[in-house]
């Protein structure tokens, strides 16, 4: 009997170690991914999505310099959401990052759950929200 059960130790174990090197090896691939497309993103800027709205999920649009986003016409990107203002945020890039900036608007911009009042760089992953619209950065 304690044979089996060592034995039965010994490939859980293993089962555990390839687990956790599979999750290594996948997160490595996707921090480096294409050498080429790093360099892109870097210089460029970076892509946002909605990933959470009443009509709008799945827009993607990039930020290369500044990009308006409200609920007017004329703002770069219209947002459908009665919370926003005309001219609600500024996505634009500063030193290679991702920075945003709310302007003035009535029911403020929140990043990663806190309302800001100043600009703040982004990093990728992190959620910009207007009203009841959330964006990521890609």
């Amino acid at each position: 009997m304690p044979a089996l059960f060592l034995n039965i130790l010994k490939l859980v174990f293993l089962a555990m170690l390839y687990l956790f090197l599979w999750q290594v090896a996948r997160a490595i691939w996707a921090h480096v991914g294409s050498g080429a497309e790093v360099d892109r993103r870097r210089r460029t800027g970076a892509d946002i999505v909605v990933v959470h709205s009443d009509g709008q999920a799945g827009l993607r649009f990039a930020v290369r310099g500044g990009v308006v986003l409200g609920r007017s016409d004329d703002a770069d990107v219209m947002l459908d959401d009665p919370y926003a203002s005309d001219f609600h945020l500024r996505f634009g890039t500063e030193n290679g990052q991702v920075v945003v900036n709310d302007l003035g608007s009535t029911n403020g911009t929140y990043v990663n759950g806190r309302r800001i009042s100043s600009p703040v760089s982004l990093s990728q992953g992190d959620a910009v929200q207007v009203g009841k619209t959330i964006m990521e950065v890609r």
